[in-house]
């Protein structure tokens, strides 16, 4: 929606006063650059691309980190991303000889024996030449119990539309005239070997405002799609909808889920689903996150406290509940001092539930098994101290688990977790990629504007000098809950210790910022900084590199800042406030357009994050910190550099356009790389990916070095 002239000058005046030199709404002359595939802004791309590799590609040294970063990104020793689909353990493989990646399978024993032999499932190199396309691997979901079939997701480009074929896990083949549905940004899920829940788009009006389906219906197969049975339309302003199958082994539970926005889910149990269904709302907090189903009732992980007759459960807590009797809801386990539930990581089997915490942001896992006299029988699972914890996956049937361990200095172990003792197994250990002896991890609090601490991590040399003199590597993202652990990769994007080798050991510092909008102290640490509290985001961020500085860890001209989708809002919002703080910034696949962030792509899903700006009242806490809003010609701007991904059809790509056009404008130095493929992850590929992470580090050295 546009505001009128009017409104729009009534609108500046009372807004614009602080800012005379911020642009006005509707001066909007790079509108063209969201033409994703316009000739004049895929021009603009190339000049830009080729820009970028005649001066930071240039870079002495250059091509020798981008060889480091693929040799880490491609190493044979890094931990395989399992998951298990009846007896096997499934893994995407991708190397030098096949980069899109081996779709490939083996066992727990043979993994346990030190060296599996793997079975090739699917070529994904070998599919994407046969059918023309730059397919990348998304998801693969089987049908218990005998997981022979499946339901396989690929992307063009690697974005979050996919195609969905229906793949036959004993013959290795896509069926014949099996299910299929061309490229959307689809929800599917099996309810029986014959029938499927599909919720795509169906046509005009079949979606939401963020562009996801609302509409879910069964499927039957051998039937044509128009056909399928209609079993819920959501509102077109929700975010999404879709179905799913819970199974547990005393009855599955079947839901319709309508997401009304990105943190709220409406949920309505069906039965007789292939027959006659009749939907009965389920009465638990719409805030609430399922987790799954344990013995026909659902896992659930409150957001919010929940007052169920005389009881409450406060928020942070997990709970069993029956969707038929949930006044009867069970504590599984809550929040204690000093002690955060991860509710957005547990895993549910037959036997019992995997349970993450966090106690000052270091990983602890917890299981918790049915006792014998009611209630919940807790044991700790014993792993080393000081990292990151994650259940990869889980074994229904069998209740044993793979977990990960990882720190900043310490690569990825991946432990075998029988289903009856609490000592875990190690099975296979990536090889270093760095010495981690030669550094120390340390963590910090800053204060920030309001009086909070924030906590931050720093990983320097052992014995480093507090003279001012160390270049600082930042990064932070700050929302969505996603809560930023002690990774050997440094941020949430697996670099398997590329950092190490491309910073640490050449001189730098790297710090990982816990600013609110996560999860690392609870539901409360993300909702206290939403919508009009946004701010807050960057006065923990700020508060941070005032830190850095005081403690002599750094100097502003030798502080490097980044971030991505979010953190890249992060990162150019920062810099817009405060850039006399920072001498170098990164902002991948970033937000930036926050007028018009709700009008592209998926952008709509975030109003619940951000605030609507279509609402006066809205516009007038988002327009202070929206980038393209705030860029100045006379802004001491450190460099920029900022990159996307054509294909990303999550945070549209006109975002990162517009902003470097802007700026480039204004007179500013910043460069732009956008890869043609990736989607929001911004790479297929892991070439693709060594070449932007040597950008990446190209720009902070030449920013931040001697």
């Amino acid at each position: 929606m546009r505001t009128s002239p009017l409104s729009s000058l009534l609108l500046c005046l009372t807004l614009c006063v602080s800012m005379p030199r911020a642009i006005a709404e509707a001066d909007d002359p790079y509108l063209w650059l969201e033409e994703i595939d316009g000739a004049r802004a895929q021009a603009w791309v190339a000049a830009q691309n080729e820009r970028t590799r005649k001066d930071l590609a240039s870079t002495p040294g250059f091509d020798a980190v981008r060889v480091q970063a693929r040799a880490a990104l491609d190493s044979g020793s890094r931990i395989p991303s399992l998951a298990y689909h009846g007896r096997y353990l499934y893994n995407l493989w991708k190397s030098a000889d096949h980069p899109r990646g081996l779709l490939r399978r083996t066992t727990l024993g043979a993994l346990r024996g030190g060296a599996p032999a793997w079975t090739t499932v699917l070529d994904i190199d070998d599919t994407s030449r046969r059918d023309g396309k730059s397919w990348v691997f998304k998801s693969l979901q089987c049908l218990p119990p005998a997981h022979r079939r499946c339901l396989l997701s690929l992307s063009a480009g690697g974005g979050d539309a996919v195609e969905i074929r229906e793949f036959d896990a004993e013959t290795l083949r896509f069926v014949a005239d099996g299910f299929f549905l061309p490229a959307a940004k689809s929800n599917v899920g099996w309810i029986d070997e014959d029938t499927i829940y599909v919720a795509t788009d169906f046509g005009p009006g079949s979606l939401t405002e963020s562009g996801y389906p609302r509409i879910v219906k069964a499927w039957r197969r051998g039937t044509a799609l128009v056909a399928a049975r209609t079993l819920f339309e959501g509102a077109a302003t929700s975010v999404r909808a879709y179905g799913r199958r819970i199974r547990t082994e005393t009855g599955d539970i079947d839901l319709i889920a309508e997401s009304t926005t990105f943190w709220t889910t409406r949920r309505e149990r069906v039965r007789g689903v292939t027959a006659q269904p009749e939907a009965h709302r389920v009465d638990v907090p719409e805030t609430a996150v399922l987790a799954g189903g344990f013995r026909g009732k659902l896992v659930l992980g409150l957001q919010d406290d929940w007052t169920v007759g005389a009881r409450t459960f406060v928020a942070g807590s997990v709970v069993v509940v029956d969707p038929s009797r949930t006044e009867e809801a069970e504590l599984v386990v809550a929040p204690a001092d000093g002690e955060v539930v991860e509710t957005q990581g547990v895993v549910v089997t037959d036997r019992g539930l995997f349970v993450p915490l966090l106690e000052n942001v270091r990983g602890r896992l917890d299981r918790f098994t049915p006792a014998a006299g009611g209630g919940w029988k807790r044991e700790r699972i014993r792993f080393p101290d000081q990292g990151a914890l994650s259940v990869m996956t889980a074994d229904d049937e069998s209740g044993q688990a793979l977990v990960t361990f990882e720190s900043f200095v310490t690569p990825p172990t991946l432990y075998h977790v029988p289903a009856d003792a609490d000592v875990p197994t190690a099975v296979a250990a990536q090889e270093p990629t760095f010495d981690g002896s030669r550094f120390e991890v340390a963590q910090h609090w800053a204060v920030s504007k309001d009086g909070t601490r924030i906590p931050y991590f720093v990983v320097a040399p052992r014995g480093m000098k507090r003279d001012g003199t160390n270049p600082t590597h930042v990064f932070s993202y700050g929302g969505f809950r996603s809560t930023l652990k002690p990774s050997y990769s440094g941020s949430y994007e697996e670099h398997y210790g590329a950092y190490g080798r491309l910073w640490l050991e050449k001189g730098g510092v790297f710090v990982l910022a816990n600013i609110r909008g996560g999860g690392e102290f609870g539901p409360q640490w993300h909702a206290s900084v939403l919508k009009e509290n946004r701010h807050k985001v960057l006065e923990d961020f700020e508060a941070v590199a005032e830190d850095l500085l005081r403690g002599g860890i750094t100097t502003a001209k030798r502080l490097g800042i980044e971030g991505r989708s979010n953190g890249g809002l992060l990162t150019l919002a920062a810099m817009n406030r405060r850039p006399e703080l920072y001498g170098a910034v990164i902002s991948g696949v970033p937000l930036s357009d926050m007028r018009r962030y709700h009008e592209m792509l998926a952008g709509a899903s975030w109003m619940a994050e951000y605030g609507d700006p279509r609402l006066p009242e809205e516009w007038a806490f988002i327009r202070p910190y929206s980038p393209y809003h705030n860029f100045r010609a006379d802004g001491r701007y450190p460099p920029i550099f900022v990159y996307t991904s054509t294909r990303d059809d999550r945070v549209h790509p006109g975002h990162a356009r517009k902003t470097v056009a802007r700026l480039q404008s204004q007179g500013h130095r910043v460069w732009y790389y956008e890869n043609v493929e990736g989607g929001h992850g911004g790479s297929s590929t892991s070439e693709q990916l060594a070449y932007r992470i040597a950008l990446s580090y190209a720009h902070l050295w030449r920013a931040l070095g001697d």
